[in-house]
């Protein structure tokens, strides 16, 4: 099918359904939906946190485009492994960095910041492509709580997925157990939101996961799937 995505009115009601439907179905189903319906149009946004969508959806589509964003601020280890799983999936792999060389504009412009080297460089992979596939989980953060699993990305134009939207902290957990998948090194030393250096600290216990994104601002979202 190639109908578009223009805001009419039997894709809005197809896509309101699909959600419905796929609220309940195993993430690999909504994956393969995905690929049969947009093919090459379809790309998954990893920001390599954990490789649990890259496992389900490489065994779904294999040769499926991976994008990261290399911000120019990662942690090392971050690169690592990105590079660690790379190897072990094959994966196809795209790196997009910003238009500019590093600044210091996270001291004191991080929505700025953000704009210049995560969403820009998105929308630029993007150029092409007709859905993409985020591994975003509502129990994240409040403000991805009723997070759809099928929708229109109205800024982008695309279809935007969500396979792991309902998924728990102890889904994901139980699911890297179940297939012995790599884990990021910084996971275990107090890193559960792994962003840039600059602006991510370890958490404490208790701590809500996130607290340690942009810790001391009331900033709570990157922009890449709204404010």
């Amino acid at each position: 099918m190639t109908t578009s995505v223009h805001q009419q009115p039997e894709v809005t009601d197809e896509f309101q359904a699909l959600d419905k439907r796929f609220q309940t179905a195993p993430a690999s189903e909504i994956v393969a939906w995905a690929h049969d319906r947009f093919g090459d149009g379809l790309a998954l946004a990893a920001s390599f946190q954990d490789v649990v969508l890259i496992d389900i959806a490489t065994k779904v589509a294999p040769g499926l485009e991976v994008i990261f964003l290399d911000t120019q601020y990662h942690f090392a280890e971050t690169l690592w492994f990105v590079e660690e799983v790379r190897r072990r999936y094959d994966l196809n792999l795209t790196v997009t960095q910003p238009a500019i060389d590093p600044d210091n504009r996270w001291q004191s412009n991080v929505a700025g910041c953000c704009a210049i080297r995560k969403i820009e460089p998105l929308n630029r992979a993007l150029v092409g492509k007709r859905a993409w596939l985020t591994a975003l989980r509502r129990v994240e953060a409040p403000t991805r709580a009723n997070a759809p699993i099928v929708s229109h990305d109205a800024e982008r134009d695309l279809v935007k997925l969500n396979p792991l939207a309902a998924w728990s902290d102890l889904d994901v957990a139980g699911y890297i157990a179940d297939h012995d998948l790599p884990v990021h090194p910084l996971a275990e030393r107090g890193y559960p939101s792994i962003g840039c250096w600059p602006c991510t600290r370890p958490v404490a216990e208790g701590e809500d996961p996130r607290a340690g994104r942009w810790s001391g601002s009331t900033k709570t979202e990157c922009g890449l799937h709204g404010s």
